[in-house]
């Protein structure tokens, strides 16, 4: 017993000894683990403040070049509205200084109204006074008839009272004879001076500048460069816009410009918006043509209903059906003879409201019957057909007054004056083609060639679409390759030039493309 604790009385101060190294080096241990934890979370802490920069430099970089894009976009749309605005201005104040001039000329007319009314009453003065002096002198002659009478016949008062009043008579009918002849002479001559005051103040006020237009449209590009990306690769661009939109587009040495060729209104400028878009977003490749060509024609059914809508308030006559709205807004890209079919109409408008008031009948409904007397224009491209009678069966569809249908129906015929509306269209209708510069003849006669071209290839079974361009020396024919092959597409453009040569006539040679593309589509989802 003495032993063990002798020996635990050795053995303690080792214990406590080997405890308290162990507790040292545990310290040590423990801070240099500790301390290295420390260097690595400070290294890996700068790793990630030294990410966050990087990532936040890109995302600036980022944020700046969308703020570009977008301020570009800002920019162009600015500068777009400011010039449809600048446009709408220049328009009113010319409106504005053609209402000043009409009401000079009014003004200048009620003068010289004025100064024939004075004189006309004192003219009426002078004669009133001229039939009281031979009032006088009948009165004087038959007394001097009634005394040479009894002195020279022996006849009673009676008789001679009786006699006298025969002579009267006959002499007062011839008197009421001459008298009346003169008034209907007079009647008609104010008549016929009033009608052509009525129409020279009309055409004065309302005739516009001349309204022929051009077959070609200029686009400006920001640079050359772009032209290239524009043709595209092997003329990949350039031939699917053309197919599409059916313009031609002359890619050519001007400087920073194209040209858009197309004798339809409606398809070149459909062409000059989708080209101004695709240079303005930079990505011209076949899809993104395709994406924007069909953008631009929704675009543009929504313009015809702005300016039909627009056309309708300038007129001011309401109750108007939609469909025949957007019609009146597809006539601003037609032509008739060169001149805009919708400025003809808005022109007949006007005047045949002027003319409705001088003639005592309602110038709201002779508003209507010329605005819309041309109407089946806009339809007679699509629907076969004159064009009075598609305008007659489209306003009778759409529930126009039984005046406007007849209007449009009979404009071109000889009617009597039981229908005064139709006869107010018709005169209107001849003072707008009538007038210096309205109408080209040799523009109306090649517009009627392109048309027939494209009919007639138009005409073939599987045909899809055709386009005449190059001033109608070229028929583009996109066939749908699920029914034509690559046989028979080679024969189609055979019997196409066949029958372009059998029904018209032209000066050098059109040459047939049939175009046969096949394209498969899938999605990967």
């Amino acid at each position: 017993m003495l032993n063990t604790v002798n020996t635990f009385k050795l053995v303690l101060p080792w214990f406590i000894l080997w405890g308290a190294i162990s507790l040292l080096v545990g310290y040590l241990w423990r801070k240099f683990i500790g301390e290295r934890a420390i260097k690595s979370a400070e290294k890996r802490a700068k790793e990630i403040i030294q990410e966050a920069e990087d990532l936040a430099l890109k995302k600036k970089r980022e944020i700046d070049i969308e703020a570009k894009e977008l301020l570009y976009r800002l920019r162009n749309d600015f500068e777009k509205e400011t010039k449809n605005k600048r446009k709408e201005l220049q328009f009113q104040e010319k409106r504005i200084q053609q209402k000043e001039l009409a009401l000079e000329r009014k003004s200048e007319l009620l003068e010289i109204k004025e100064e024939t009314l004075s004189k006309r009453e004192k003219e009426i003065q002078k004669k009133e006074e001229e039939l009281k002096n031979k009032e006088m002198e009948y009165n004087r002659l038959i007394e001097e008839e009634k005394r040479r009478l009894e002195i020279l016949s022996g006849l009673t008062k009676e008789e001679a009272k009786n006699q006298l009043l025969k002579l009267m008579e006959e002499e007062a009918r011839k008197e009421a004879m001459k008298l009346q002849q003169k008034i209907e002479n007079e009647a008609r001559e104010n008549a016929e001076r009033k009608t052509r005051e009525i129409l020279l103040t009309t055409m004065q006020r309302l005739a516009p500048e001349e309204a022929t237009e051009s077959v070609v449209s200029v686009v400006s590009l920001p640079s050359d460069e772009i032209k290239g990306r524009i043709i595209g690769r092997e003329g990949r661009n350039i031939k699917v816009f053309e197919a599409l939109t059916g313009v031609d587009l002359i890619v050519d040495d001007t400087p920073e410009a194209v040209t858009i060729s197309c004798f339809n209104l409606y398809r070149r400028e459909l062409a000059k918006l989708a080209l101004e878009k695709l240079i303005a977003d930079g990505r011209i490749h076949p899809a993104r043509i395709e994406e924007i060509v069909e953008k631009t024609k929704k675009e543009l059914e929504e313009k015809l209903i702005e300016d039909g809508n627009r056309t309708i308030l300038e007129i001011g006559i309401e109750n108007v059906h939609p469909e025949l709205i957007k019609l009146l807004g597809k006539l601003k890209y037609r032509t008739s003879y060169g001149q805009n079919l919708l400025i003809h109409s808005k022109e007949c408008a006007f005047m045949a409201g002027i003319i409705a008031s001088e003639l005592g009948y309602e110038p709201k409904i002779a508003k209507r019957a010329a605005l819309f007397h041309d109407i089946g224009k806009a339809m007679d491209q699509e629907v076969e057909g004159a064009h009075p009678e598609i305008g007659g069966e489209i306003l009778k569809k759409y529930g126009e007054p039984e005046e406007v249908i007849n209007a449009a129906l009979n404009h071109h015929k000889d009617l009597s004056l039981n229908s005064p509306y139709t006869v107010i269209a018709q005169i209107v209708d001849a003072l707008s083609a009538t007038r210096t510069g309205a109408r080209r003849d040799t523009l109306e006669k090649y517009l009627r060639r392109i048309e027939e071209l494209e009919k007639i290839a138009c005409s073939f079974k599987g045909v899809d679409s055709a386009y005449a361009i190059s001033a109608g020396r070229e028929v583009r024919v996109i066939v749908k390759p699920e029914e034509i092959n690559d046989e028979q597409a080679r024969l189609l453009a055979k019997e196409i030039a066949k029958k372009i040569e059998e029904q018209m006539e032209y000066i050098g040679q059109v040459k047939i493309t049939v175009i046969r593309e096949k394209r498969e589509i899938e999605f990967a989802k």
